[in-house]
């Protein structure tokens, strides 16, 4: 029996935007019946270019009905250059977190919004079909690639978790395998780039856009998996003040995940002289 939040519960049982716009301005499908999960979503903007209705239809569990649903309500007012930033992450967060094992279910709510923004510009993605690493359930090589590194995956059961990828046959397994082994190649070579770049004195528009890229690489997919996230404020030569967000906000260890995991980061990719301070409201 999987754990869900009462939000989940909520959206599960009073799902909001059933349905489908008429005559909508994006249009997203994704999955298929046969696969087990598949969602219809459909938007229309007002005269601002803002998105004024959204509703969905979805074959699936109860994780699909009610990510869709939080997806309809987190989009509602939003610009799709606002909406597109939605990650599907957010939307577990939205929900309170997800289970691991049904976090595929926010990856294919992102994928619809994806889709339908696509359909509005008049864009006709297309996937590969040499690509295919999953044939059970069509998943492409490039979106294992960019799931893994959005929620910082690490192994091929996440990798199923996050996009039902490997869940049938497994054959596929090896080939998924792979992926994440050139994909962590990939990140220790830059690791070991930025360290290189860190020896040498920075100006402080350079310090700055390390911190920033260090913390969207090496902090925010680990708190992000936890519910929680994290804003760079203010930068001061060597001090670093930090603002948490979600559930780092109320979380008994936010001084240790500062200092133990935030400052220590910093210090190995940015400057061993970093010292990071936590800026509250």
């Amino acid at each position: 029996m999987w754990e869900y939040t009462d939000k989940v519960f909520e959206h599960f049982k009073n799902p909001r935007n059933v349905g489908e716009v008429e005559n909508p301005d994006g249009v997203g499908d994704v999955g298929s019946l046969a696969c087990g999960d598949a969602l219809h979503l459909t938007f229309k903007l007002d005269e601002e270019g803002k998105i004024e209705e959204a509703m969905f239809k979805t074959f699936g569990c109860a994780s699909a009905i009610a990510s869709s649903s939080a997806l309809t309500e987190m989009i509602k007012g939003k610009s799709l250059e606002e909406a597109e930033k939605i990650t599907n992450q957010d939307i577990a967060d939205y929900l309170g977190g997800l289970p691991e094992e049904k976090m595929h279910c926010s990856v294919m709510g992102k994928e619809a919004l994806d889709a339908a923004i696509a359909y509005y510009r008049g864009e006709t993605p297309r996937k590969d079909p040499e690509d295919v690493v999953c044939k059970c359930f069509g998943i492409s090589g490039q979106e294992i690639r960019e799931v893994v590194a959005l929620n910082g995956l690490k192994t091929v059961e996440q990798v199923t978790h996050y996009t039902k990828a490997g869940g049938g046959c497994s054959t596929c397994h090896p080939e998924i395998q792979e992926i994440l082994r050139e994909m962590a190649e990939q990140e220790e070579r830059e690791k070991k780039a930025l360290a290189a770049q860190s020896g040498r004195k920075l100006t402080n528009l350079q310090k700055i856009k390390l911190i920033e890229e260090t913390m969207d690489r090496e902090i925010r997919p680990s708190l992000k998996q936890d519910g929680g996230d994290i804003d760079l404020v203010d930068v001061e030569g060597d001090k670093v003040f930090v603002g948490f967000r979600g559930t780092c906000t109320s979380c008994p260890s936010s001084e240790f995940t500062l200092k133990g995991f935030v400052q220590e980061k910093l210090r190995e990719f940015v400057s061993p002289e970093i010292e990071v301070k936590e800026m509250t409201p």
